[in-house]
């Protein structure tokens, strides 16, 4: 992303998420198996970031509203940690040279929101 924005020229990074998305239902769950953990595990801060619904037995992957706030969520997760672990696109995003948005595509419609 640095080189696409730095030398490429590259003015807009989308981040984009889906609805019904397999690895947030398996992180909604709190699956476990081999190296599918780690990658779950990433996303693990969006499912704790979503407060709603309060009853447990609501934050998993049956409910699809919750599903799709957390994928949502990690978007804008995503967006944080690539300003905050590069430099360089930090700079950029903060003088205006690029920006950074989330997005999120609906698989049943096919659109697309911007957050």
């Amino acid at each position: 992303m640095e080189f696409a924005c730095k030398l490429a020229g590259t003015k807009l990074l989308v981040v984009l998420g889906h609805t019904a998305c397999g690895a947030v239902k398996g992180a909604c769950d709190d699956a476990k198996l081999g190296k599918l953990t780690g990658m779950l595990a990433k996303i693990k801060p969006a499912v704790n970031a979503v407060t709603s619904p309060e009853d447990a037995s609501l934050r998993n992957s049956g409910n699809l509203e919750f599903v799709n706030n957390v994928a949502e969520q990690n978007v804008l997760l995503t967006i944080d940690k690539i300003l905050k672990d590069s430099a360089v696109l930090a700079e950029m995003h903060n003088s205006g040279e690029i920006k950074i948005v989330g997005a999120m595509y609906n698989v049943h419609s096919g659109a697309v929101t911007f957050i």
